[in-house]
């Protein structure tokens, strides 16, 4: 009987402390990792060398594999929730060995296994949230009147008191967070800043990364963050360059610890709603799409699995009334390649046909089911630009139409 419970107190001692699911060089679980190290997919053996080092010094090291990045990650923590993530990569910065500490993010659905270290699990305690000039008083014995009046003589001699420059953009650490709440998963996409008081993108940046925004240099400071993902709908959010501390009334808008972060809720699409597949190429004359295409396609994919009611329309649309050989997608159906094309002649219509008929065998090859896709071309007839115009070769689309939701 007590061979049983210790093998049982074992095995729950185990399940309790590998909470975070990706280990020894594993691919890593989706969720928020406090990374001090990365290593090219080759040199797996520094990554190992330097986890076993951080061992040796009683740090609770892993390392795991990220497709995604193509790299090994060493991490001293993973969490299944942004905010205690950035709170201990707070903690492990002000110690000094690892002053570069940063949270690796992988996208994907997260498990239900709440924050955790590396090993051992920790229940996380609510941050208490101070204004700047609050003071924090120390306990006291109130049995012990000398402690007492000797606490009150070292706190007569007061320190000086330490100017720190305002807190603004400029200066601080801003993580730009995109997830979908609704599934705990987090979400691969791009945010543009853009200067407000002139309506002028400064620039694009990756979500889910740390980053200083740029300065819009204008009267107000103000930018706009437009969070943008194929699959959701756009997000839009104001923030103020100078007076950051100001912003954080909003729902939106947190300070954890000496890093802002913007929090993109992101929704899905409804019905009615209508995107356009930006980054989908296709080579010249052809219904083949080019390789950087399949990214954006295997999030379409990820969309019609999630929502297992949506039913949609591809729009295909051309730049003008071409009329020509048309290259098909050959037997072999090879999406990404111009191996075993079929040529045929036809119409701008035609094309563009066969190039959403192209994505919806992309999608019944990867699982969706055909009568969840319906097409409809419309050649050069809507074009966004002057076929003429510098921009003309973004008249070359597909549009996606959710029907059902």
């Amino acid at each position: 009987m007590k061979h049983f419970l210790m093998v049982l107190l074992l095995a729950v001692i185990f399940s309790s402390t590998n909470t975070a699911k990706a280990q020894s060089g594993q691919e890593l679980d989706a969720g928020y990792y406090v990374t001090v190290a990365a290593y090219a997919k080759t040199r797996e053996d520094l990554a190992v060398k330097f986890t076993d080092n951080l061992k040796k010094k009683g740090l609770e090291a892993n390392y795991g594999f990220n497709t995604r990045k193509n790299l090994y990650f060493v991490y001293l923590s993973y969490f299944t929730e942004l905010k205690p993530s950035l709170i201990e990569m707070q903690k492990v910065r002000e110690k000094g060995e690892f002053t570069d500490a940063w949270v690796r993010v992988v996208s994907g659905d997260i498990g239900t296994v709440k924050s955790t270290s590396a090993t051992t699990p920790e229940v996380q305690e609510p941050v208490k949230q101070q204004s700047a000039d609050a003071a924090v008083k120390p306990e006291r014995d109130t049995n012990n009147v000398e402690e007492e009046e000797q606490e009150e003589e070292e706190i007569a001699d007061n320190p000086p008191i330490e100017q720190h420059d305002p807190m603004t953009l400029g200066n601080t650490e801003v993580f730009l967070s995109l997830y979908n709440a609704t599934n705990n998963r987090v979400v691969d996409g791009q945010v543009q800043v853009i200067d407000t008081e002139r309506n002028k993108l400064l620039t694009q940046v990756k979500g889910n990364e740390y980053l200083i925004l740029p300065d819009p240099k204008s009267k107000s400071g103000q930018l706009t963050l437009i969070g943008e993902v194929f699959g959701y709908r756009k997000l839009q959010y104001e923030i103020n360059y100078p007076l950051p501390l100001a912003d954080t009334v909003k729902p939106y808008v947190e300070l954890m610890g000496t890093t802002l972060a913007v929090k993109f809720d992101m929704v899905r699409y409804h019905k009615g709603d209508i995107a356009t597949l930006y980054n989908v190429y296709y080579y010249n004359d052809a219904a083949v799409m080019l390789p950087e295409s399949k990214y954006e396609l295997t999030s379409l994919v990820d969309m019609m699995k999630e929502n297992p009611n949506y039913k949609i329309r591809l729009h295909g649309h051309t730049n003008g009334n071409y009329h020509g050989k048309i290259l098909a997608l050959g037997p072999e159906k090879n999406f990404f390649s111009m191996d075993g094309v079929v040529q045929r002649t036809g119409s701008s219509k035609e094309l563009a046909y066969q190039r959403a008929e192209t994505i919806k065998e992309f999608l019944t090859v990867n699982g969706i089911a055909t009568d969840r896709i319906d097409i409809k071309s419309w050649g050069g007839k809507r074009p966004i630009y002057d076929k003429h115009s510098a921009n003309a070769k973004k008249n070359v689309r597909v549009e996606v139409e959710i029907l059902q939701e």
